[in-house]
């Protein structure tokens, strides 16, 4: 009888143990349906994508990877640095949960500062005075404004000379085009040509804009013996016409591109060319007493294979630097919140996106670096073309 109370009180006992957490279990419970609600009916935009996960994990060392599958597997323990310290577990964890990396100010000053976003850009290729206080910055006015109708002056430069003289022997594309412009913020414009305008946001223009400099660019470049084709849509008209917001440029611009293309199977190389919204002073420089406006490389990191872009526009800056110093600002990657990430260029492994000159910029100096860019690329693309020939 002993035995049969003393096992009854210890039923008992685990009975009033249960029900007395049961509240606990009950919540428990609850907080986990809750969860699983609120993951499987979320926004989209909200969920933990693998996006998401990538940009966690994007500036984490290589080999801090390869030290956490070595915890797990010998194999890969061996395979690590002997002479790379191991990485801080507590700096790990601390750099995914808050994004922000000790090693780097910009990523805590990008965190809080409104218009600091520019932290996930990073430089490639640094032209003279180029650093992380004045990138270029890309204004967005509203649509509105854009298309405004408003006065403007301009008096062409002179064409370049297209002279006969050695022209037999210099090569050409035969009739192809090999090289297709457009311009995917069209009406770009540039405040020494708009006597009514002074704000930034307001060089704006239906005909005298960016365009004007990839008509520049084509000619500088059959002058060079390479076939091209501009396509002048009005991307501003389209974002109009389908009442899209101006961040969907690119969306709009991607058709023309896709449609060139697929209509020409002789293109090779596809630049977007636009104008950078900072000040003259950063955007102009002096070569032979005269004045250039100075270019840029943008390249998206945000698509596969976007290496093979990037080393072109490497490879331009290289050549620019040693025929024309000063000229080029540089090679940055753009990706993240507040960028489009892509830029069209995961069409082709040969899209550029440059930046000529900025908003204080004039058609001189404009077609001075048209002329000097076509020229570079031109030696650029010869050369090319004599290593796929042999």
């Amino acid at each position: 009888m002993d035995f049969k109370r003393q096992h009854n009180r210890k039923d008992n006992k685990f009975f009033r143990h249960l029900y007395n957490r049961s509240s606990i279990y009950v919540m428990c419970a609850a907080i986990i349906f809750i969860l699983v609600g609120l993951l499987t009916t979320i926004s989209p935009a909200y969920k933990l994508s693998s996006n998401t996960i990538t940009n966690w994990t994007s500036d984490l060392n290589s080999t801090t990877f390869l030290y956490m599958l070595g915890m797990e597997n010998r194999a890969f323990r061996e395979a690590y640095p002997e002479n790379k310290e191991l990485p801080d577990i507590g700096n790990l964890l601390f750099e995914m949960t808050t994004s922000i990396r000790p090693s780097d100010t910009r990523s805590l000053l990008g965190q809080e500062l409104p218009g600091f976003s520019t932290f996930q850009n990073e430089i490639i290729v640094a032209g003279k005075g180029t650093d992380y206080t004045n990138l270029p910055v890309e204004s967005a006015p509203p649509l509105e404004d854009i298309l405004e109708d408003r006065k403007a002056v301009v008096e062409e430069p002179k064409k370049q000379k297209d002279t006969e003289e050695g022209k037999e022997n210099q090569p050409n594309t035969n009739g192809r085009d090999v090289v297709f412009i457009y311009n995917t913020h069209s009406r770009e414009s540039f405040l020494p040509h708009l006597p009514d305008a002074d704000n930034p946001d307001e060089a704006q223009h239906g005909e005298v804009n960016i365009g004007k400099v990839s008509e520049r660019f084509a000619e500088a470049l059959e002058t060079q013996g390479i076939g091209t084709k501009v396509d002048q849509t009005d991307i501003m008209h389209i974002l109009n016409e389908k009442n899209w917001e101006y961040y969907q440029s690119y969306k709009a611009s991607r058709n023309v591109v896709q449609e060139a293309f697929a209509g020409n199977d002789d293109l090779q190389y596809a630049f977007d060319l636009h104008r950078d919204a900072s000040p003259k002073n950063e955007t102009t420089t002096k070569i032979n007493g005269k004045g250039y406006a100075r270019v840029m490389f943008v390249v998206g990191a945000e698509y596969e294979g976007y290496e093979r872009n990037l080393k072109i526009a490497n490879k331009m800056h290289e050549l620019i630097e040693k025929k024309y110093p000063g000229l080029s600002r540089g090679v940055i990657t753009k990706k993240g919140a507040g960028s489009n990430g892509v830029y069209n260029q995961d069409l082709s492994p040969n899209a550029m996106l440059i930046e000529f000159g900025g908003v204080g910029n004039n058609l001189d100096e404009l077609y001075r670096s048209a002329d000097a860019v076509a020229e570079v690329f031109s030696e650029y693309y010869w050369d090319a073309e004599k290593v796929n020939a042999s």
